[in-house]
């Protein structure tokens, strides 16, 4: 237990120190976000503002990480999908900024990168760590196997997770300050997993350890990505710390819980997609602008009000799940 504190608290460290020297190179190379001329006009005043933060992220998670576990196989495909996330996510902003406009990578190619993962991913778990092919429906105490369907059902937490994430960071500290939950409540879930669902003592530490490691990061970027933030964490963190989340699901076999733990990214992709569906159906718009916490904006609500507000129902929703994952291992 203490070195997976002391992990999460160098991690936060780390991140809260190189914050102020990434910012400042980011502002001298003028690697600043682009902000998409369809979002709100208010947000226009951000372009502009450093991005790429989830460097200092998965430098933050992976120092202490590497150092401090016995790298098993369990953390270290988690890791390593977080990592593949954010070299996607990467070149992403990459492309946005030299190109100097809100578009990178092509949906498809994001999606065909993804794909590879979630094999990678579902090859690890099944085959190293020896996780069943089962998905467990904790929410009804159900499992059902899948067999070689369960490679389809990473692919799309993995999915999922990774755009649910990005399209929550929307707002200053949004999505960092929500991960930051849903990780600590995956960190918990993965500290009393031991012994189930084929994960080793061992493996449950490793994941432990890094689900501090990933809390701690995500907290000390809060310290420069707050509202008003002095850097963004692009793709680069979004669909890292989504990649994160999706594998800390695998390897805990909650990869349906995820729907609940992580509700508020849910909530932030069925926003998308209802806004869609309906303007395609019927030719009108359900919400003033989607993502949903771009409709409490035009509401009249301020930034930080949604933001605090967003964080209280993630971290119900993500109560709500980890108590099911509780009855789900005493049944």
């Amino acid at each position: 237990m203490g070195e997976i504190l002391i992990a999460g608290l160098a991690s936060l460290l780390i991140s809260i120190f190189l914050g102020p020297k990434y910012i400042e190179y980011l502002r001298r190379r003028e690697f600043g976000q682009q902000i998409r001329e369809e979002g709100p006009a208010e947000h226009q005043v951000k372009a502009g503002t450093p991005t790429m933060g989830g460097l200092v992220v998965f430098t933050a998670v992976g120092i202490p990480y590497l150092i401090l576990s016995d790298r098993d196989a369990a953390s270290l495909a988690v890791f390593g999908t977080a990592l593949g996330c954010a070299a996607i996510g990467f070149v992403d902003d990459w492309l946005k900024i030299v190109k100097a406009r809100s578009l990178g990578l092509s949906a498809r190619t994001k999606l065909a990168c993804q794909l590879l993962l979630a094999i990678g991913l579902w090859a690890i778990a099944t085959q190293v760590v020896g996780l069943s092919d089962v998905m467990k429906v904790r929410i009804f105490d159900a499992q059902v196997d899948i067999g070689g369907f369960y490679v389809v059902l990473i692919f799309l937490v993995l999915a999922g997770a990774t755009n649910g994430v990005n399209l929550a960071d929307g707002l200053d500290g949004l999505a960092a300050g929500c991960s930051a939950i849903v990780l600590l409540t995956y960190t918990a879930i993965a500290f009393i997993t031991g012994g189930q669902d084929g994960l080793s003592i061992a493996e449950q530490d490793g994941l432990s350890l890094l689900g501090a490691c990933l809390v701690g990061a995500s907290i000390g970027f809060l310290w420069f990505n707050s509202f008003p933030a002095a850097i963004f964490m692009g793709d680069t963190g979004s669909l890292g710390l989504g990649g994160a989340i999706a594998g800390m699901a695998v390897m805990t076999k909650s990869e349906v819980l995820l729907i609940v733990i992580g509700g508020i990214f849910v909530v932030e992709a069925l926003s998308v997609a209802a806004q869609v569906l309906t303007f395609r159906a019927f030719r009108r718009r359900i919400l003033l602008m989607a993502p949903i916490h771009h409709h409490f904006e035009l509401l009249g609500w301020s930034e930080t009000k949604i933001i605090v507000r967003f964080w209280i129902t993630a971290a119900i929703a993500s109560a709500i799940g980890f108590t099911l994952y509780q009855q789900s291992i005493g049944a």
